[in-house]
């Protein structure tokens, strides 16, 4: 898919995620862990976990994608298993990030709403974002963007840098018309 995105004058290339993105994954991650309360991780995950984390999505044909500026992987985006019970099948949680050069542009959107697109066709219906710390006013207005509401705060369910963190629930349904399965 290409996204032409309002005045940016760059193609951004959202596309499934392939073995050779891990590299450029695992160097956008690190930072956020080593370094922000974004996310609650402490040590950045390997190539070989990402690789895992890659193939886990295909088996159960989950979106796991990349987005893509000037033939440079700048930001991925994922869903995964909300819970592991069998009546949350439909559930998943999402994880996107971007390179932080890349912020602020509307990249973000574009890789979040392909991300929903892709995760209704696979048959999921509600896409939670567990965003860590409340003090992280972007992601909960990226969010927002693509539809998702506020569905709870946790406080100091985490810490991180000598910190308590909280985490904002916000939830987005894919098909609210849609009945349960049988």
């Amino acid at each position: 898919m290409r996204v032409r995105l309002g005045q940016v004058a760059d193609a951004l290339e959202v596309r499934d995620a392939e073995p050779g993105d891990v590299v450029a994954i695992a160097r956008i991650f690190a930072p956020y862990a080593l370094e922000s309360a974004l996310t609650l991780d402490t040590v950045p995950f390997t190539e070989a976990e990402w690789l895992d984390k890659l193939h886990a999505a295909r088996h159960v044909e989950h979106p796991f994608l990349v987005a893509i500026l000037d033939s440079t992987v700048i930001g991925y985006a994922y869903v995964t298993p909300w819970k592991a019970k069998p009546g949350y099948s439909q559930t998943v949680e999402n994880s996107i990030y971007l390179a932080p050069e890349y912020a602020g542009r509307g990249y973000g959107r574009a890789l979040l709403r392909e991300l929903l697109v892709r995760a209704a066709d696979a048959g999921l219906r509600q896409v939670v974002a567990v965003i860590a710390d409340s003090g992280n006013p972007a992601s909960q207005a990226l969010h927002r963007s693509a539809g998702f509401t506020e569905a709870g705060r946790l406080r100091q369910v985490g810490v991180k840098h000598g910190r308590w963190i909280d985490t904002v629930l916000m939830q987005c349904s894919l098909d609210e018309r849609q009945a349960p399965p049988a």
